[in-house]
């Protein structure tokens, strides 16, 4: 009789099963990004060191603290990974580690990480600053022209050589987009300003970024921004500052204010934390979607400040309160409270100001955003020309 029972109950088991699996799509059944995980795996690749003060460890520093906040959460990562390494690398995240999830992020990755999509339909990817997606890839950026603008504002101010310099490391539109908020900010406060850019060709090279700076104040610059992942470039400010020749200075992606006590006014900051929440989230939760996010100051990804806690140096404050600028609509005001009714501008919920509003034109006197437009996010995506006041043309 016993055995009789057992075989029903397994019976009734196995057709409730069957219609538990009915119920779910057959979509949901085999794609990934339709499936809840209990668990979750996450690869990360850096292109750089994760201790470089820049864009690598502002990554790093939000995979830590969700490991902390996630208890379903387990990751690795890889540090230093040249661009024409990637694939691999994400073969080894996938086949040897079995990650569920892998993010790149380095432009550079793009090819690489699309083929690996291909290559592994079961498996999610995430690309940081790309462009392309698939049903099981997605794209993610944490936006800083904003940022640039409003530190522009105030190196435009500031300076009285009117040459400003500016250290980029690659020649693509996520570079050049922020060099030219940066002038614009410049040119808003001081019209006559011209920028000087000097490029690297790498995200991380101290020695070769502190020779640009350096070339750069024997120009005549006395305010630098930069995009490289070390405080070579604060490090030669405060260096001059302390000679007695101020040289304003701007931290990159992660706090750099201890580098340039005197030297480092503020900075565009990045919190990769909330996007990554977002993102892993709704990965568990089997929501998944292949698209782009997109953050700015609006949804907390960008921020400005040399320090955390510190949106400019205590230093400059009483200094920027005292310096004056007339606004066609705000009329006559500081640029300390300019920079801070700009933020809150580009940060209320209809964002009622963005630097990239025209008319705008390039260096060549072409007419790039029309009047009262602003620039689309494909515009900016692959802008590829200098504004109006900065110097020479963007390498091909």
């Amino acid at each position: 009789m016993r055995t009789v029972f057992r075989i029903v109950s397994c019976l009734a088991l196995i057709a409730l099963v069957a219609l538990v699996a009915a119920a779910i799509p057959a979509q949901a059944q085999d794609d990934p990004a339709a499936t809840p995980q209990k668990n979750l795996k996450a690869g990360f690749i850096y292109v750089g060191p994760i201790g470089d003060y820049g864009w690598t460890n502002a990554h790093e520093q939000s995979r830590q603290i969700l490991v902390r906040k996630f208890p379903w959460l387990d990751t690795t990562f890889v540090e230093s990974v040249p661009e024409a390494d990637a694939a691999r690398v994400i073969d080894r995240l996938v086949a040897e580690e079995n990650c569920d999830v892998v993010f790149t992020t380095s432009f550079g990755y793009m090819n690489d990480t699309v083929a690996a999509a291909q290559r592994y339909p079961d498996k999610l990817f995430m690309h940081c600053s790309g462009y392309k997606q698939a049903k099981n890839l997605g794209t993610y950026f944490a936006e800083l022209y904003q940022t640039y603008y409003l530190n522009g504002l105030m190196a435009g101010a500031l300076s009285k050589t009117g040459k400003i310099g500016y250290v980029g490391a690659h020649p693509i539109p996520e570079v050049v987009r922020h060099i030219n908020a940066f002038a614009l900010g410049i040119k808003e406060t001081n019209p006559q300003a011209r920028v000087m850019v000097k490029w690297l060709y790498s995200w991380y090279d101290p020695a070769k970024c502190r020779e640009a700076a350096e070339a750069l104040v024997a120009e005549g610059c006395d305010a630098l921004a930069f995009t490289e992942d070390s405080p070579a470039v604060i490090q030669v400010g405060e260096e001059h500052t302390a000679k007695g020749k101020p040289v304003y200075t701007f931290s990159h992606y992660s706090p750099m204010g201890r580098f340039g006590p005197n030297s480092a006014v503020s900075g565009q900051l990045v919190n990769w934390t909330g996007m990554y929440e977002t993102i892993l989230t709704s990965i568990r939760d089997g929501k998944f979607e292949g698209r782009d996010h997109w953050w700015l100051m609006k949804e907390g990804a960008a921020l400005i400040g040399a320090e955390e806690g510190q949106p400019i140096n205590p230093k400059f404050i009483d200094v920027l309160k005292k310096l004056e600028h007339t606004d066609p609509v705000l009329g006559k005001i500081t640029i300390f409270d300019l920079v801070t009714k700009r933020q809150e501008q580009m940060t209320d919920a209809t964002v009622s100001f963005d630097p990239y509003t025209g008319p705008i034109k390039d260096n060549t006197g072409q007419e790039r955003i029309k009047a009262g437009e602003r620039g689309t996010h494909d515009q900016l995506w692959t802008i590829d020309w200098y504004v109006d006041n900065v110097e020479g043309s963007v390498p091909k």
